[in-house]
Parts: C-alpha cells; sequence; structure tokens
C-alpha cells in the first residue's frame, strides 16, 4: 500500500488542475526533507514535475520551487540538464517580457549551470524576443536580460539576479571564459564589461555572483592585458571600489591612485560581504600573474587599499588574501616573471576557491 506521501507525489499528475496545484504547494517543504520521495520509478516524479513548468502559473511555480530544491541532488541534476527539451523551454520562458516565474527559471538555472555540461548553453540558438534587443545566442540574451531586466526594467515580475550564478559557473568553463573575454559581433561589447558595472549593486545577490565571474574569468592568464587595459575591460576600478572604505590616505599616497578612488565620499563603505572582498582581492592577485600587472598594481598604488583592507576587515580569508597579494607587491623582483611563483598563486587561489558558491 502506498503511504500518504506517495499518494501526493501522484497527484502532480492529477488530470484536475485544482489538484495538481494543492499537491504540487504541499510537497515543497518535502523536497527539502524528503527528496528520495521524488526518486521513485525511476525519477517518474521529476519527469512530471518537468512538464509541469508548461502548467497554469501557480502550478508552475510549486513545481520550480520543488525542482531548484531537487536538484541540488547529483542524480536529479543530471536527469534534468540532459533533458534538451525541457532546456529549451527553459530558456525560451525565461526571455519572455511576461513570464511570471522569470526568477525561479533563473534560480533553476543556477543549479543547472552546476552540471559540467552547461558548458554546451555556449552553442544554444533562439529567437530573441524583440524587446530584448539581443541576438540568437542564448548567452547573449541571459546577459542582456540580466542587464536590461535589473528591477523589473524588462518583466515586472522578475529582476533576474540570479542570473549572475549562472554566469559564475559558466565561467569555470574554458570556451565560456573567453566568450566572456570576446567582443560580440552583434553588439561590438565584451560580456564582462557588461557585468563589472554591478560589483557595487544594492543586490547581494548580483554582487556575488558578478565578482565570482570576474574571477573565474581571470584564470584566462593570456586575456589580463585586456582585463588592464583602460580601453578595453578596465576591470581594476571595478576592483577597487567595492573593498574601499572612507578610510583617509596620505595625499602622496593618493595621488597616484585611480582617479576613481582619488575623491570618494566620506559616506563611502566597503562591500558588507567579507566573502566579495576576498574574491576580489583573489582576482587582483591572479592579475598580477604577469609582470605587466605586477607593475600597474604598483604604478596606481595599490597597496595602501590593501593594507587598510588588511586592517579594518576582521576576516581570516579577507586577511589571507590580502597578505598574499601584499607580499607579491611588496617583493623586490628582477625584470622577468618567474613562472613558478605565478604559477603558485594560481594554484593557492584555485585550492580556495568555493565549488558551492550558490544555495537557492
Amino acid at each position: 500500500m502506498p503511504t500518504e506521501l506517495e499518494e501526493l507525489v501522484g497527484f502532480i499528475a492529477h488530470p484536475n488542475p485544482q489538484i495538481r496545484v494543492v499537491a504540487t504547494e504541499n510537497l515543497i517543504p518535502y523536497s527539502l526533507s524528503d527528496p528520495a520521495i521524488f526518486k521513485a520509478e525511476e525519477l517518474k516524479p521529476v519527469k512530471h514535475l518537468k512538464f509541469l513548468v508548461r502548467d497554469h502559473e501557480k502550478i508552475a511555480e510549486h513545481a520550480l520551487n520543488i525542482l531548484i530544491n531537487l536538484t541540488e541532488d547529483p542524480v536529479v541534476l543530471e536527469f534534468v540538464a540532459t533533458d534538451e527539451k525541457f532546456l529549451e523551454m527553459v530558456f525560451s520562458h525565461i526571455v519572455h517580457p511576461e513570464e511570471p516565474n522569470a526568477d525561479l527559471l533563473a534560480m533553476l538555472l543556477a543549479n543547472l549551470s552546476k552540471y559540467d555540461g552547461s558548458k554546451a548553453f555556449l552553442q544554444r540558438k533562439q529567437e530573441a524576443p524583440s524587446q530584448l534587443g539581443s541576438d540568437d545566442n542564448v548567452l547573449n540574451q541571459l546577459m542582456d536580460l540580466f542587464v536590461k531586466g535589473q528591477d523589473g526594467a524588462y518583466n515586472k515580475k522578475a529582476d533576474y539576479d540570479y542570473l549572475a550564478y549562472v554566469f559564475a559557473d559558466l565561467a569555470k568553463h574554458t570556451e565560456i571564459r573567453q566568450y566572456f573575454l570576446a567582443s560580440q559581433s552583434y553588439d561590438g561589447v565584451i560580456p564582462l564589461t557588461k557585468l563589472k558595472v554591478f560589483t557595487e549593486h544594492k543586490s547581494d545577490i548580483r554582487r556575488k555572483g558578478v565578482a565570482n565571474t570576474i574571477k573565474n574569468a581571470a584564470f584566462e592568464i593570456p586575456a589580463h592585458p585586456s582585463f588592464l587595459s583602460e580601453s578595453d575591460i578596465n576591470i581594476l576600478p571595478y576592483l577597487l571600489l567595492p573593498i574601499t572604505g572612507n578610510e583617509e590616505y596620505d595625499v602622496d599616497e593618493t595621488m597616484e591612485m585611480l582617479p576613481d578612488l582619488q575623491l570618494l565620499p566620506s559616506d563611502k563603505k566597503r562591500d558588507s560581504d567579507t566573502a566579495n572582498i576576498q574574491t576580489h582581492v583573489e582576482t587582483l592577485t591572479l592579475l598580477t600573474t604577469t609582470l605587466e600587472g605586477r607593475e600597474l598594481m604598483r604604478k596606481i598604488n595599490v597597496y595602501p587599499i590593501i593594507r587598510e583592507t588588511h586592517m579594518r576587515v576582521n576576516d581570516e580569508g579577507v586577511q589571507d588574501a590580502c597578505d598574499r597579494l601584499v607580499q607579491v607587491l611588496m617583493r623586490d623582483e628582477a625584470t622577468e616573471d618567474a613562472p613558478e611563483e605565478a604559477e603558485e598563486r594560481v594554484k593557492e587561489i584555485e585550492e580556495d576557491e568555493d565549488e558551492e558558491l550558490v544555495e537557492v
């Protein structure tokens, strides 16, 4: 005899929509407390849930909440992330300007992006809504959704903040890192330059996802000249401003800093999330892998900012990251790189990298 919970799971496929909505709503807590119940009969309940994402708005909302919880499980994650028709539906729905569950779809994509095969998103194509002003590349559409859709500007029911976590996980793949660093033909813009402006955004989710996307992209060492160039990505102001507070520096120190950091308001605050501060400092350290990067950071007087960050942020991870960067900036060195030292710095940061970036 099936248990009451098993019967409830069975009701998600009931022909009566009123029964489906009640069943899916009541099953949301069990997707956290008893997820195994959804893996019965070779994941048949998960198959039904994927279908319900196409159902009425409220049923789809409940089904998405359950799928977001269940895709923390590697078996369910692979089952969902390899369903081509389901992915096609998710991407077509999320870009629609009136999709009521767009943010839940973004949260689900944040989980699906952890699956190694998600790097295939780079090859996905679909027609873009005219309102989005994008091309047929799905990643470009997600990027434009993220930029144009903040605070309900594209879809009144969505802010698309969780797409930042999608980008962060996708940027762990070399081919997608290269996408973020290459000018796109439809608008002539490097995608990472669209993201960098959000390192001081009010949304904790946006800031965290963008910080990690930039850091992951910075593992592409050959692209560092573009990162540092004022005419290309020009990333340094967007890494230094979030880790800078309202402290005052000596005139001599200030005069050498980037213009953006010379006249900060008295109420300037560092990022409230110490994990973001650590991430930005680690990205700066990655950018010292080349001699050009080290010399530029010395020239623009990055050291005093890191010194104050180390002093004022009471967090072991931040202080360790600052120590590593200071050791690089303050050392005496020959005019040539020591490749083994550069490789060691990158290795240290890779080992520290948080594989579980997102919990949704």
